[in-house]
């Protein structure tokens, strides 16, 4: 009976840990106005407006490298990926780079914001009303104050020749 008692105690201490170890963390950024979601593992750096040089023969998904400290990186213009109108041209744009298979990628994107860490519990699957650009490359969503924040799925929108 005694040991009963401890183990009550101890078994809700626990539970809480394992609650409090269920959160995501993303690294938030608007493309067109939308707020999206990148787990923040993935990301290796975040930059401010870059030279850009255009690739010849690339997919139009790919606006170009750039050289970051000395590694070329990739640039993938997530309007185009995600089938969006062209930023305007005095809109300044923002990179998010990521690692993948070892090699680093610069998504292109409107604005980054701060870093969210949510509970896991309150992710949700993408919903059937998601445009299939969108859902194609995500991974799902989390409903917030009023806003709906797209996560996005690196994996997915790194395979080009997924039309989405």
């Amino acid at each position: 009976m005694g040991s009963t008692v401890l183990e009550r105690p101890l078994g809700r201490e626990t539970e809480s840990i394992a609650a409090a170890d269920e959160q995501s963390v993303f690294v938030t950024l608007t493309v067109a106005d939308q707020l999206c979601g990148v787990p923040v593992l993935g990301v290796r750096d975040v930059l401010g407006a870059q030279a850009i040089t255009r690739i010849p023969l690339s997919s139009a998904e790919v606006a170009g490298s750039l050289n970051l400290r000395g590694r070329i990186v990739t640039a993938i213009d997530l309007r185009r990926r995600l089938r969006l109108p062209p930023a305007p041209p005095e809109a300044p744009r923002m990179s998010v780079v990521v690692e993948q298979g070892g090699e680093l990628y610069a998504f292109l994107v409107d604005q980054v914001s701060e870093v969210l860490s949510l509970p896991a519990s309150q992710f949700e699957r993408n919903p059937p009303t998601l445009p299939p650009a969108w859902a194609a490359h995500s991974a799902g969503i989390y409903r917030l104050q009023g806003r709906l924040m797209v996560v996005l799925d690196v994996a997915r929108l790194l395979a080009l020749n997924n039309e989405g």
